[in-house]
């Protein structure tokens, strides 16, 4: 039977105020953050003073801007001497002696320069070449093929085909094909490079080039090894993406929230301004607050402060809290900073949890996003949180320690020999460090290297 009545029960539950809410994302905040959210602060809040920082992310912008500004090139002359760049009719090569590229231009900007220079074009092949070059992609690719431009733009296959070979002679050679292939032919062709061997691999046998099937190869084109391995070597030099150096992407400044210095055979461990900045009630309000009768100006200012106030002690907490987690991973990592990567101790947050007191999830959101600079470089604080391997011995091994010991095998390896990821294996376990052969192809992959098959090198 269902009935209906009021009961009252005793409990206890979190309660999220806005205050709580706001000191655990002040702790997350990575420095660039923190002085973005301060700065959106002190305009909402009068009674907030900034005191002016060492550096913001607007004034290394500002330089980084001055500085390309100073170093970029100009477009000095259309003409020197009465000489005229090839027209249209000719499809060799276009090398402007006068054209200095801006390194800040974008793939469509350095292009359209060029087509600037090109002298004997109408209205419409202008218009034309304009939309091949603003179709193509961040790799240099066009991606319509002739037919499909024709058809949107309205003129001839012959006029679009003879604007695509004017653009292909353009800088950087390989720029507007439509596969691989073209592209390296291309720039094959432009450098004088095009004989018919090397042209057939180009357009036949890439994939046995990738996978270093030099016999294959030989084979089929009926030439010799050494000469499949000049011929390759020629090829890897070629540029498999002419448009991404022109893919500028926005940059990112990193601040070290964190200093290590060794002062006396010891670490010091500092939390950089930058990192904690300091904010101050505004003293004209203070004094007002003090002066003011009661009014509603006197509670509004009132309640800035108490926000002020919170504010403060939300930054001392983030820079006692950094203090502590940093202090704690530097005297766990003391044999990295005497020796390197290889001697770098698997630890866990919650390892750190526990020597500090902390809670884990505070642990998590103090190191996210944060950066320490140590006498051994500049590291992301989790860069120090890493798996556990066992060695033979029974001590702990980092999985960074392991995979720089990888590294080691494969830069110091005999590279018409190079070790297989199980002989490598082999010899980690000779050291005392026991991993999977499935294990090291993991490591070797996120180092970026190669397979043994793909790493060999073949005498000329």
């Amino acid at each position: 039977m269902i009935r209906y009545g009021l009961q009252q029960e005793q409990g206890f539950k979190l309660v999220m105020t806005p205050e709580l809410r706001q000191a655990i994302t002040i702790l997350q905040y990575s420095s660039a953050d923190l002085i973005s959210f301060l700065h959106e602060q002190a305009n909402n809040n009068p009674v907030i003073d900034l005191p002016e920082f060492n550096m913001s992310i607007g004034g290394i912008k500002e330089e980084a801007e001055q500085f390309s500004q100073k170093d970029q090139g100009e477009l000095i002359e259309h003409y020197r001497g009465g000489e005229k760049y090839p027209s249209v009719q000719r499809a060799t090569p276009v090398t402007f002696l006068d054209f200095v590229p801006n390194p800040n231009d974008t793939l469509f900007e350095h292009l359209n320069r060029q087509l600037g220079l090109v002298c004997g074009l109408t209205n419409s092949q202008r218009m034309v070449a304009r939309y091949l070059i603003g179709n193509l992609n961040e790799m240099g690719y066009l991606e319509l093929d002739v037919p499909t431009v024709a058809s949107l733009v309205d003129v001839s296959i012959a006029e679009i085909e003879d604007m695509l070979l004017v653009i292909q002679s353009f800088d950087p050679p390989g720029i507007a094909s439509y596969s691989l292939e073209e592209c390296l032919l291309l720039q094959l062709q432009l450098a004088g490079m095009d004989d018919e061997c090397i042209v057939r691999m180009v357009s036949n046998h890439l994939a046995d080039l990738a996978n270093n099937r030099i016999q294959k190869i030989a084979d089929a084109l009926e030439i010799g090894r050494r000469e499949v391995i000049q011929l390759a070597d020629r090829i890897r030099k070629l540029n498999p993406c002419p448009g991404a150096a022109f893919a500028h992407k926005e940059q990112q400044y990193i601040i070290a929230d964190i200093t290590v210095e060794k002062a006396n055979g010891e670490y010091l461990v500092l939390i950089n301004d930058i990192s904690a900045p300091r904010v101050e009630i505004n003293p004209f309000y203070q004094q007002m607050m003090r002066d003011l009768p009661n009014s509603e100006t006197k509670l509004f200012i009132h309640e800035k402060m108490n926000t002020a106030k919170w504010l403060i002690n939300s930054l001392k907490q983030r820079r006692l809290t950094l203090l502590r987690v940093a202090k704690a991973i530097v005297e766990k990592q003391q044999d990295f900073f005497e020796h390197g990567v290889s001697f770098l101790k698997p630890i866990t947050q919650k390892e750190i949890a526990e020597k500090t007191g902390l809670h884990e999830s505070t642990v998590s959101r103090a190191v996210s996003n944060k950066f320490i600079q140590t006498p051994r470089g500049l590291f992301e604080l989790k860069f120090f949180f890493t798996s556990s391997l066992t060695s033979a011995d029974g001590d702990a091994a980092s999985s960074e320690s392991a995979k720089k010991r990888i590294k080691n095998l494969i830069d110091d390896e005999d590279k018409q020999k190079p070790l297989s990821d199980q002989a490598i294996t082999t010899l980690l376990g000779k050291e005392g460090l026991h991993l999977s052969r499935r294990t090291v192809a993991k490591y070797r992959e996120e180092l970026r290297y190669l397979s043994s098959a793909k790493r060999k090198k073949f005498e000329v």
